[in-house]
């Protein structure tokens, strides 16, 4: 009877596609940052990749592969959750500091903080668990001087 409804759910809800890899999770939470304000800034383009393959461990060719595919995500993406549920389950806290640190540089690194980038990255770092003193010691950290 289970596997009955198990069988009709999926034929009417389709495949819920490939799961997400943490390397990916991560490349669209940034993505999201960058996206945010609506323009992918040349300094921002130039960063990405290098932050990509710093947080994931992978080359930067790879990084690029990362990059364009989460740009492609963002069209369909529904919540920071579906990311940030990966994140929590296979990142430690310094790898949740080291994304968020990340985060704020690229949100810094085109000379001004949009809102929507501030709003992106809060919320994040809250999804992550991450205590609001921690935030605001990464932001402080990433902000040129």
């Amino acid at each position: 009877m289970i596997s009955a409804l198990k069988k009709l759910l999926n034929q009417r809800l389709g495949d819920t596609g490939p799961r997400l890899t943490q390397s990916e999770a991560a490349a669209a939470l940034l993505i999201e940052v960058v996206l945010a304000d609506e323009d992918l800034s040349g300094s921002e383009q130039r960063l990405l990749p290098e932050f990509i393959a710093r947080l994931t461990g992978v080359c930067v060719d790879e990084a690029h592969a990362l990059m364009t595919n989460a740009i492609d995500r963002h069209q369909q993406a529904i919540s920071l959750f579906e990311y940030t549920d990966l994140i929590n389950k296979q990142f430690d806290l310094a790898e949740k500091q080291a994304l968020i640190l990340a985060m704020w540089q690229l949100a810094f690194s085109d000379g001004e903080l949009c809102q929507y980038e501030e709003q992106i990255i809060r919320k994040t770092a809250d999804l992550l668990y991450l205590k609001h003193s921690e935030l605001i010691q990464l932001r402080n950290q990433a902000k040129p001087d």
